[in-house]
């Protein structure tokens, strides 16, 4: 049983926006709780720092939010560590009544046809790890195509389509680091081609990001009146939801517009399923799609009508992926951590109601790495609040361990020679991108390089 006279010690593993909404969550509890975020970066926020196309201020507007939470004295933050190499489960276990794993997904969903492994043919997740000045992925990223195809109709394909069709130069005044820019700036792509396999009232766009692409004066975004088609299924889903319908409704006003002058054209195709990637000396040459139709449930089915598009280089947007998380239960298909409400399953099969056995002791999920990479960001909260409601209800339970003392990890780590961050360690690297922007008028200038980070955040550490 857990010694009630000390705080709750709860490990959080991912702080991005699902890790933090789960500690505001915890700190909003009647519990009194003491809380390590751990993150793999040596900067927090996960997500809206590396997912979030440089050119949404709106949406970075979030980690106002986010820092509130991390200023509470209840919370720490631990950046730079690799769950897994510079701390275990078994580690964690000793420090902690509970963990919490929130590490979100980065990888690329996979996707089966022909010719996907041609040069040429990338992950949209890679790109978008690119852009955003991720440590861990290469500095440059060729960008030599002049006919560019997209393939995904949700808001990741969009961002890749809109950062591809805008010049380097409209991007300079966002926190892109100069190899970013460089790299921008000479590219070459003058049409960029979004292919999506159903019809308008599928889209998985929103409103909002939906319109932003007509923003560009460099961009002409254009969409096939043939593409404006709606069966049963499709009317129904418009008269269900009102961002459907504003979706559907802003395709259909560009649909019958005339063609303007602007220099970069974006292609918004519906009713077209990728099925070969095409190549010559193992590069891609093309794409060839299949033309699909509706069949009266908002469903699609082939029509056996093939087009081949001259493009030379593939996007894939098809949805991220979840990397496997060591030492816990993974569903590799899924790409999640088999759950009930939050907590992790020891055998995701059926069993009997109350039997507390089938579920590993203190552990629990939460985000994307708990329901799969689906939703908006602000979604995570209801996935945070349902994952510390069974924490709290199992509370009573949980094992006492072996050292609950917050000064205990941080012997750990120093002992190991972690370099590890902290969240004054953030306020630190905040002024020092914000320091390089301001000679240039920009907001701020991401910071790329791991060592750079640091040094820049626990100078003496570096």
């Amino acid at each position: 049983m857990t010694d009630q006279t000390r705080p709750l010690r709860v490990a959080i593993v991912g702080a991005g926006p699902a890790g933090i909404y789960a500690a505001d969550a915890l700190m909003k509890s009647d519990a009194e709780v003491s809380i390590d975020l751990f993150e793999r970066m040596p900067a927090p926020f996960g997500l809206i720092r590396y997912g979030v196309a440089p050119d949404h201020p709106r949406i970075k507007g979030i980690i106002t939010a986010l820092h509130k939470v991390l200023d509470k004295d209840a919370v720490r933050l631990l950046g730079n560590i690799d769950y897994g190499t510079d701390i275990t489960l078994e580690d964690l276990r000793s420090f902690y009544d509970a963990v919490i794993f929130s590490t979100g997904a980065n990888a690329d969903r996979a996707l089966d046809i022909p010719g996907i492994g041609l040069d040429g043919s990338y992950g949209a997740a890679d790109f978008v790890s690119w852009y955003d000045g991720h440590p861990d992925v290469p500095r440059t990223w060729p960008l030599e195509a002049e006919k560019v195809a997209v393939l995904g109709v949700g808001n990741v394909a969009l961002d890749v389509a809109r950062v591809l069709a805008k010049t380097g130069d409209e991007l300079l005044p966002t926190e892109i680091p100069a190899n970013v820019y460089e790299g921008l700036k000479s590219n070459k792509a003058v049409e960029v081609h979004v292919f999506g396999r159903r019809g308008p009232a599928q889209a998985k766009f929103t409103p909002l990001e939906l319109r932003e692409l007509d923003h560009s004066p460099n961009i002409e975004v254009i969409v096939d009146p043939e593409d404006i088609d709606y069966d049963e299924g499709s009317e129904a889903a418009r008269r269900a939801s009102k961002q459907v319908d504003m979706v559907a409704n802003t395709l259909q006003d560009w649909a019958i517009r005339d063609q303007g002058d602007r220099p970069h054209k974006l292609f918004l195709h519906f009713f077209e399923s990728p099925h070969e990637i095409l190549g010559e000396d193992g590069k891609v040459v093309g794409l060839r799609t299949e033309r699909t139709e509706l069949d009266g449930t908002g469903n699609v089915r082939g029509t056996g009508k093939f087009n081949d598009w001259d493009v030379q280089a593939v996007y894939r947007a098809v949805g991220y992926l979840s990397q496997n998380i060591p030492s816990i239960p993974f569903d590799d298909q899924a790409g999640t951590v088999p759950n009930e409400a939050g907590r992790v399953l020891r055998d995701p099969s059926p069993a009997p109601d109350g039997d507390e056995g089938r579920y590993v002791p203190a552990t629990y999920v939460t985000g994307w790495i708990k329901r799969g990479p689906v939703g908006l960001i602000g979604h995570t909260k209801g996935d945070a609040n349902e994952t510390i409601a069974c924490l709290l209800e199992d509370a009573p339970h949980f094992t006492e361990p072996a050292n609950p003392s917050p000064d205990a990890v941080i012997e750990l780590l120093e002992g190991r020679g972690v370099p590890y961050t902290t969240w004054q360690g953030w306020y630190r690297l905040d002024a020092h991108e914000r320091s390089l922007g301001e000679p240039e008028g920009r907001e701020r200038i991401k910071v790329v390089e791991r060592e750079d980070m640091l040094r820049a955040s626990e100078p003496h550490k570096a």
